[in-house]
């Protein structure tokens, strides 16, 4: 009878913290689950694969650097030829949670976008056709898409496939606000459970919610005054064509957003307090206290995740069958 009732108070404990949970608007991010090991290795070689640029030197690592956060720490990406980049490089991580990719929302799937760069003149400047050739070319490359996808399968719909399925297991589980929402309730800090409180109370979370604490939606950036910027990306608009959606962009997820400045799409903001100043006031039309900043920020930093550890791939080499990189030419 005594080992029942252990058993009961064990059951009523977890069904009492399960609502809890439940009912808070931001989720535990949960580690990867990977079911086709060998597809996400050639996935993370072709991620690392800088031959899939005309350059040979531009790579999916080059923008979505995962030794930083999965962005690369710049106001806009550095594209072939030096290009100058027409928006923020938005982080990989977690990128699996959003509704659709890139800030316009245009590609429906990681698959759809990791096909978009390769073929972008102001990115990797290549095009499908000569990625496929060049990814073709080496036997090492056609023996793996054998063994996973069949003979003779070598193509575009298969790298960006395989890509895709790498990207899947960049998740940031176990952030300390992920344990605090697990019932470990010394997690985070005092200023940090501050924070969670006033970022709900701000109404902060009808934007910035889910597992990836964004990626959900799309809102106008500007919603109750103008946000200034020189950058020329107008959003939303440039998908649809509705004139409702000018500025208006997919919400960016929280997730590890300490390690992903600069912020906004035009990369213009340095800091998490400078960021969050600029949100309470062009979205929520609020001013907030030194002490209001710095709780939200604390918050904000208990968001990152234990970081995707990865081995570095070792590439095929090129043959005389290989196209030659042009890194310096038009």
């Amino acid at each position: 009878m005594k080992r029942l009732s252990s058993l009961s108070i064990a059951i009523i404990a977890a069904v009492s913290a399960a609502p809890a949970i439940a009912n808070e608007p931001i989720q535990i991010i949960e580690p990867a689950k990977i079911t086709a090991p060998e597809k996400v290795e050639l996935g993370k070689m072709l991620f690392f694969e800088p031959r899939l640029s005309i350059s040979g030197f531009i790579s999916c690592n080059s923008c979505h650097n995962l030794s930083l956060g999965g962005v690369d720490a710049l106001p806009t990406s550095i594209g072939h030829n030096w290009q100058e980049g027409p928006i923020n490089s938005p982080t990989v991580l977690n990128a699996e949670y959003g509704l659709a990719q890139f800030w316009d929302g245009r590609a429906k799937d990681l698959k759809e976008q990791a096909g978009g760069p390769i073929a972008n003149p102001g990115e990797m400047g290549y095009t499908h056709e000569l990625a496929v050739t060049t990814v073709d070319s080496m036997p090492a490359y056609q023996a793996k898409f054998e063994a996973i996808y069949g003979k003779n399968s070598v193509n575009i719909d298969n790298i960006t496939d395989a890509i895709a399925e790498f990207e899947k297991t960049l998740v940031t589980p176990n952030s300390p606000f992920d344990l605090y929402l697990n019932g470990d309730k010394s997690a985070i800090t005092a200023e940090a459970k501050s924070g969670y409180q006033l970022f709900k109370d701000k109404g902060c979370t009808s934007c910035h919610n889910g597992p990836a604490v964004g990626g959900t939606m799309y809102m106008k950036m500007g919603l109750v005054k103008p946000f200034h910027t020189s950058n020329p990306a107008e959003g939303r608009i440039a998908v649809t064509g509705n004139a409702a959606d000018k500025f208006v962009f997919k919400v960016p997820t929280l997730r590890n957003i300490e390690l992903t400045y600069p912020y906004f799409h035009d990369g213009a903001t340095w800091t998490l307090e400078e960021a969050v100043n600029t949100m309470a006031d062009i979205q929520l039309g609020q001013q907030l206290s030194e002490t209001e900043v710095k709780e939200m920020v604390a918050f904000l930093k208990s968001l990152t995740g234990e970081q995707p550890q990865i081995v570095l791939p070792i590439l095929p080499p090129s043959n005389a069958n290989t196209p030659r990189p042009v890194p310096f030419g038009k």
